[in-house]
């Protein structure tokens, strides 16, 4: 585990076309088998000074050790074109290929570089002014965190804490990395993951014990003798997980891939392992999801929206059946989800997930 302080992970950088493809949801999926504890720091509305609204755009990627061209359009991705949020929370997987040298040898920051670059330069191209607050990459997992100009006054103890939960149980090929802040009086925790992959049967005990480790060892350093830096991911305030979470869907390779064509996303949910393991108290007990009304995410043939088995006289291809390995969760009160969707970018064999949320802030009067 390494927890990172300010100086370490606060970037300031200079002030690409990806079409989405988006669903109006239509409710919230709970994984409510137990509710919070109203008495804990999630929950403490009724001592606000004042309540102030901010918006969110949170999205996860797996880019599949694509980097990025200089030419990559990240407006649609970022929604430049059509409105400013408050803050943007971006969460990547394989930003470079997770091969022995990459998980073993030093990370290749120049392709985080490379993201930040053009994300900041996305943002900040119509005369608005956002900050890198945080950014962080081990091996493939990169998270960076941007926030808007007016808001940086009121942002204190920023922190990163890494988990690496991969090859000999510590390696960082499979793990996340978390990113905790306070914004007036309300903190944050975002957790960038990339789980345990596999489609045999028990892979997803694999995930389950990622996803368990992640919540239980991730740790932040207490900056100060009060309450406002909570040094554990469910101490926060505001607590929100996105990432290639790798679940599967739990049925026949042929019948999944006959109910995505028919757009029985219903029924091939009943069999989404994430929630059918928050169901019966796993990991994600207790988290809460937008209702999913797009097509599984994964595994797609590069730059083609064909998924990965369809192309008739490909030989000794590993089958994949489609599923909806990348997610964004989150826990508590205070968040209200306005859309869940996904990007239809063909950039790698994963399409983007993205989620705009409305988050309640403590602040004084």
């Amino acid at each position: 585990m390494a927890t990172i302080s300010l100086s370490y992970i606060c970037t300031l950088l200079p002030p690409v076309h990806v079409p989405f493809s988006s669903a109006m949801v239509s409710g919230v999926h709970h994984f409510h088998l137990s509710q919070p504890d109203p008495s804990s720091s999630r929950t403490r509305s009724d001592h606000m000074d004042t309540t102030k609204l901010l918006r969110l755009l949170v999205s996860t990627w797996n880019v599949g050790g694509v980097q990025p061209s200089r030419e990559l359009d990240l407006d649609d991705w970022l929604q430049t074109k059509e409105t400013s949020y408050d803050i943007y929370v971006l969460g990547f997987q394989e930003i470079v290929p997770l091969s022995a040298k990459n998980v073993i040898g030093p990370e290749k920051s120049s392709v985080a570089t490379r993201w930040n670059s053009l994300i900041g330069s996305t943002l900040n191209r119509r005369n608005q002014c956002f900050h890198c607050i945080a950014s962080k990459q081990m091996v493939g997992i990169l998270v960076s965190v941007w926030v808007r100009d007016d808001l940086i006054q009121h942002l204190r103890h920023p922190s990163v804490s890494s988990i690496g939960c991969g090859i000999m149980g510590f390696l960082g090929n499979k793990g996340s990395v978390s990113v905790r802040f306070l914004l007036h009086k309300t903190s944050f925790c975002f957790i960038c993951c990339h789980l345990a992959s596999g489609g045999r049967r028990g892979d997803e005990m694999q995930r389950k014990s990622h996803a368990m480790e992640i919540l239980s060892r991730t740790s932040f350093t207490k900056t100060c003798s009060s309450t406002s830096s909570p040094q554990k991911i469910l101490d926060h305030d505001r607590v929100i997980l996105l990432g290639d979470l790798n679940y599967r869907i739990s049925l026949p390779e042929s019948e999944t891939r006959l109910l995505v064509q028919q757009k029985e996303w219903n029924v091939l949910l009943e069999k989404d392992q994430l929630r059918t393991e928050a169901a019966a108290g796993g990991a994600f007990e207790g988290w809460q999801e937008g209702n999913i009304l797009f097509s599984p995410t994964y595994k797609y043939y590069p730059n083609s929206d064909e998924y990965y088995g369809c192309v008739h006289g490909k030989k000794h291809e590993k089958r994949r059946a489609p599923a909806w390995c990348d997610r964004i969760l989150w826990y508590g009160k205070g968040v209200k989800l306005n859309r869940y969707e996904r990007c239809e970018a063909r950039l790698s064999d994963h399409r983007a997930v993205r989620a705009i949320l409305t988050v309640e802030v403590e602040s004084t009067k």
